[in-house]
């Protein structure tokens, strides 16, 4: 067995730097293609198979640890489904030789019609992170994966309609209106007026009470609280 002729004292950063170094050198070819969309990409199998004989040869381990996941069930224009997954992922860069260590944070996203979406979306923030901490040689835009899904938009869920309380909307029109005559005589409705109403306009419409302390600050006078 060959005996590889490395300084077993690397730290993080002269470890990255070597892999950046021997794998620059080669460079990592586009060697697959997206069937539907036509351009050449560089595939998680082919990046782990440039990487793991460096980092083995430097001593350096990369280890993820999975931050965030969020899942969303979208309709294909085909009828089916896909799960669309995002994870927010940190990777350790560990040196082995003497335990430095320095940490890239990065995020996956992927879609599957089955139970891969979220092993696709790891690969991605593996493949990202790998590409842009050793600076892998590329060609054109960035990758993608090799499938490209279609999914229909989004659907948006309708929002309840507000449930105000008794007498409120009568009050909004009270306000609105002392809100014309100045400052002096919105502050002193406000503080005169219900708790309930007052924390349901604070709460749903904030918007409207800063306008009214806006039309009525344009009189002489102190502002409203």
């Amino acid at each position: 067995m060959a005996v590889l002729n490395v300084d077993k004292s690397l730290s993080v950063y002269e470890c990255i730097a070597a892999v950046s170094r021997d794998i620059g050198q080669a460079g990592l070819a586009k060697a697959r293609r997206n069937e539907q969309q036509h351009y050449t990409f560089r595939g998680i199998d082919d990046v782990l198979n440039a990487l793991s004989p460096l980092l083995a040869k430097y001593r350096l381990v990369i280890l993820p640890r999975v931050l965030s996941r969020t899942v969303v069930e979208r309709a294909t224009q085909k009828g089916g489904v896909l799960f669309y997954v995002t994870v927010e992922v940190e990777f350790d860069f560990v040196s082995a030789a003497d335990g430095t260590m320095h940490t890239v944070k990065t995020y996956g996203e992927a879609m599957d019609s089955a139970d891969k979406a979220t092993n696709k979306a790891m690969s991605a923030a593996y493949k990202y992170a790998a590409l842009q901490t050793f600076c892998i040689p590329t060609e054109g835009d960035h990758d993608a994966d090799a499938v490209t899904h279609e999914p229909t938009p989004e659907s948006r869920p309708v929002a309840a309609p507000t449930m105000h309380p008794s007498g409120y909307l009568a009050w909004l029109d009270v306000l609105r209106g002392k809100a014309m005559l100045g400052t002096l005589e919105l502050t002193k409705t406000w503080y005169e007026s219900s708790n309930d109403y007052r924390e349901h306009l604070t709460r749903t419409a904030p918007a409207t009470w800063q306008e009214f302390k806006a039309i009525a600050a344009r009189t002489i006078g102190p502002r409203a609280s």
